[in-house]
Formats: structure tokens, sequence, C-alpha cells
């Protein structure tokens, strides 16, 4: 056999190969899509189940269909809002008013909660003061903020900072004073400085419990949003929900809640993966 023949042989094998190779990667990742496919279907079973039956009972007779509308009728009512641009309206104040409030805590309570968790004499000194504060209902002091701020969206940005504070302060000083200090130890007598202290050993293994503390915020977050949205505001989904409840168009109410909802999942989404990106040195929990 010439040296041309075996060179073809060897094309003609190796291409083979490879489109062998080509069909199973393909075949792995159709199978990887299907699974994931499933998984997700498995988990929707009783959302689906939910909207299901929130279609037909209305229909049905089984309950007032003024009083709790059929799904589709709600989503029609919402796509007629989309329309006349008053969703956006709503939706866009709510988010521009959850996310500045939830940002500025996060900003400024996360740092003050690792040096109150560090200095054990500053915590001690601050702690009659935050009981007593976390303990007051922020929706208790929502007339007190719009006497001293009004009406406008520094009451309600205020009321945002104020009650996210706490779940976010709190958690951080547990998150601090939970760390091992088998580690602490380890890394003094390895001669770490404060600086590296912090930065290798505290801050990596709070992080978890700081996280809890944010996704806590982000929901106290929209909560107290939408109650102080519902006083005094002329948009926001709050306000879409009141005004709908005062003027009977209820498809719109529900509407409202379930834009409200939505907002709460993709915020708490995010978060997730930001959780993920900052503890990728995290082993996963075996399942």
């Amino acid at each position: 056999m010439s040296s041309l023949e075996m060179l073809t042989l060897l094309e003609l094998g190796y291409g083979r190969r490879e489109t062998a190779d080509g069909r199973a990667s393909a075949a792995a990742r159709i199978r990887a899509a299907l699974r994931r496919l499933a998984t997700a279907g498995r988990r929707s079973l009783l959302l689906i189940a939910l909207l299901t039956a929130w279609e037909a009972v209305p229909r049905l007779g089984l309950i007032d269909a003024v009083f709790l509308p059929p799904f589709s009728e709600v989503i029609a009512a919402g796509w007629q809002l989309a329309q006349t641009g008053e969703l956006y309206d709503d939706v866009s104040a709510s988010l521009l008013r959850a996310l500045s409030g939830f940002l500025i805590s996060v900003i400024l309570i996360v740092p003050l909660g690792l040096v109150v968790g560090w200095y054990t004499r500053l915590g001690d000194l601050l702690n009659q003061f935050i009981e007593i504060c976390r303990n007051t209902a922020p929706l208790a002091l929502l007339p007190v903020f719009i006497l001293l701020l009004g009406i406008g969206e520094l009451s309600k940005v205020t009321m945002v900072i104020y009650s996210c504070a706490w779940p976010l302060l709190l958690n951080t000083i547990a998150a601090v004073k939970q760390v091992d200090p088998l580690l602490i130890k380890s890394a003094r007598t390895m001669g770490a400085t404060p600086q590296q202290l912090f930065r290798k050993v505290i801050l990596p293994a709070a992080l978890p419990t700081i996280f809890v503390g944010i996704r806590l915020a982000s929901a106290s977050a929209m909560l107290v949003l939408v109650a102080s949205e519902m006083v005094g505001a002329k948009a926001g989904l709050g306000y879409l929900i009141i005004n709908s409840q005062y003027s009977f168009l209820i498809p719109q109410m529900y509407f409202g809640i379930l834009g409200i909802t939505v907002i709460g999942l993709a915020f708490n989404a995010v978060l997730e993966a930001i959780e993920r990106h900052f503890m990728r040195w995290k082993a996963p929990v075996a399942g």
C-alpha cells in the first residue's frame, strides 16, 4: 500500500471519529437539555396547578368571578395597562424607590454591621438602641416619615432604608460573631495583619449569613414600599392596587399583586446569582 493510500485511509478514519464524537456530544447536550426541562417541569407542577385552578374555579361558578376573576382576565387587564403606558409608569416608580433604598441600605448598613460585630464594646454600647429600633414596626412609623419628610420620594425611600436596615444589620453582626475562632487564631499565628485577617478570613466566612440578611432585606423593601405607596403616591404598584380596589377594577388589582410577586422573584434570582458569584469557593452541598 502506497503512502498516499495510507494517508487517505487515516484521514477517512479521523473524519469518521470526529463525526461520531460530534454526534455523541450533540446527543449528550440534547439529553442534558431534556433533563433540565423535565426538572423545571416537575418544579412548576404546583404553580401550573394553582393557575389552572385560578382559571377554572371562577368559570365554574364556585367563586364569584366579580371578586376573583379568572387568571386570563387578570392577564388581559395587565396587557391593557401596558398598552396605555400606565403599567410602565407604576413599575418604574416602584423599582426606582425599592432599588435606591435597598442599595443605599446595603452600602451603609453592611459595613456598620461588620464593625459592630467585630468590636464587642461598640456592639454592647449599641445593643439596646438596636433592639428598640428593630422592634419598632416600620409601618407604624410611616405617619412620622410622612410628617417629617412629606409625601414625596424622600419619605418612601427612607422607609425602605429603615425597613432594610435591621435584617441587614442583625445578620451581618451575627455573621461576624459566628466566624470560627480557630480560623482567626490560625491566621494570626501565621502572621496575618488585621487587614488580611478581615479580607481573607472574616469576610469570606461571614458572606453566607450576610447574604441571608440581604435577601430578607429585599423582601422587606417591597413590603414596606407597597404599603407606603398605598398611603401617599400617584404612581407605583401599591398605588395601582389600592386605586384599582377603590375603583372596583378587580382584575387590575390582582395584576398589581402579581406584578409585586414577579418583581420579588426577580430580585431574589438576581441576589442568588450574585451570591453564587461571590461564593464560588464554597463546595456545593451533595443532594
